[in-house]
């Protein structure tokens, strides 16, 4: 057995967030499970107190060790200037006291301090970029660029984001497009750079259609009045910024001139005030929108209850590097997703998959075409999906690839 190696993980997103819950421990506790020794270093939001305590009792009997620090709010860039210096002196001192063998940084802010790790601590230094961070902000209108700040921020992130590809004894990212994107930036020494590709994956035993039985099924479509005969299509997750909901609405509107009797199920953690509003705006009757919020480990019954799955990203240049963990756990469900073109590997996976339908603009004319194809989506068999998804998105998988990283430094 090769032995495990000492990893100090540092992300600013919260094991405490959903983000955190979904995707970062359960990573984290497969590769302990491995027998690497992990401790992680995060940034933890009030109001959270006993589900910090939960989880970190949780990582404790997994022999994982946790340091969180409280996150700042505000004032805003301060906040995380100040965030950024409490995590580089925990990790000073917790480097002082253990010899680690590797620095793996989650995204750009924790970079900056992975950067220093390595050149004070001799550690290996691994950049999981996730996304184009600084094009992001951009893109997603945070950033604002007729601010001077801004417009320094966004310079001051992008150059450091040349450095820490430079930097990084390796580097991960959730696309191949994105891979592709980054070997063609010729400006940056050592191309073709090492880069692992791992996409947001989804805990394929918890997403399966199978669990569930008729009558378990039956009693929550009662509960929210979905007839036999309703076409049910699903979004999951939150809406703005990245997610289009007026376009996805158009869609449904669109829909029920084919399908009268469907209805859209909303599971997220969002007011559903503006849901409701921009429904109603386009004139769909509030029988046929149904919004639910519920805790992670609840979504797969929901989902069960769909025939279809949509979700609109806004087609930007920054999301070539995106990698929507819903998609992994709707293909689980057996379930084909429509969605728009331009998304990361997202268009290439449904059509090597036949998981789904693409809308390539969002036009009515498109919406319609798309529309036509779902006879024929909802023949796909769930399996077939589901085996697809387990191929790409599976847990397993992406532990493998981290683990196949970390063998290699």
């Amino acid at each position: 057995m090769i032995q495990g190696k000492k990893i100090l993980y540092l992300t600013y997103d919260g094991l405490s967030d959903p983000l955190g819950q979904s995707q970062i421990l359960t990573y984290l506790s497969g590769l302990s499970k491995l027998g690497h020794e992990i401790t992680i270093v995060s940034s933890e939001k009030k109001g959270n107190d006993g589900l910090i305590s939960t989880i970190k009792e949780d990582l404790r009997n997994k022999g994982i060790e946790w340091v969180n620090i409280p996150y700042t709010k505000s004032p805003l860039v301060l906040s995380t200037m100040y965030d950024v210096y409490k995590m580089q002196r925990a990790c000073k001192k917790l480097c002082n006291k253990k010899k680690y063998d590797i620095v793996h940084c989650r995204s750009y802010i924790t970079s900056l301090i992975g950067l220093m790790l390595k050149r004070k601590f001799g550690l290996k230094f691994i950049f999981d970029m996730r996304g184009f961070y600084a094009d992001e902000r951009i893109d997603g209108g945070m950033w604002n660029q007729s601010s001077i700040l801004y417009r320094f921020i966004y310079r001051f992130f992008k150059n450091r984001e040349a450095r820490f590809l430079e930097m990084a004894d390796y580097s991960i990212c959730l696309t191949d497009d994105a891979r592709r994107e980054i070997h063609n930036w010729k400006s940056i020494p050592g191309q073709p750079l090492p880069i692992q590709v791992i996409p947001c994956c989804a805990d394929t035993n918890l997403f399966n259609y199978s669990l569930f039985d008729p009558e378990e099924k039956k009693q929550l479509a009662d509960e929210l009045s979905i007839d036999k005969e309703d076409i049910i299509i699903s979004y999951v997750g939150a809406v703005g910024t990245w997610y289009m909901l007026e376009e996805m609405l158009d869609f449904f509107v669109r829909l029920r001139i084919r399908y009268p009797a469907s209805k859209f199920l909303f599971i997220t953690h969002e007011d559903q005030r503006s849901i409701s509003k921009h429904a109603a705006e386009r004139g769909i009757p509030t029988e046929n929108i149904i919004i639910r919020k519920v805790n992670h480990k609840e979504v797969p019954l929901l989902l069960s209850l769909a025939h279809l799955s949509l979700f609109f990203i806004k087609p930007v240049y920054s999301k070539r590097a995106s990698s929507p963990a819903k998609q992994g756990e709707i293909m689980s469900m057996g379930i084909p997703i429509i969605c728009n073109s331009n998304i990361g590997d997202i268009d290439q996976i449904i059509r090597d998959s036949n998981a789904g339908a693409i809308v390539r603009s969002f036009t009515d004319e498109d919406y319609d075409f798309v529309i036509s194809q779902i006879p024929q989506l909802l023949k796909e068999p769930k399996e077939k999906i589901r085996n697809a998804a387990i191929e790409i998105f599976s847990l397993a998988k992406g532990i493998k690839k981290y683990n196949d990283v970390y063998k290699n430094l």
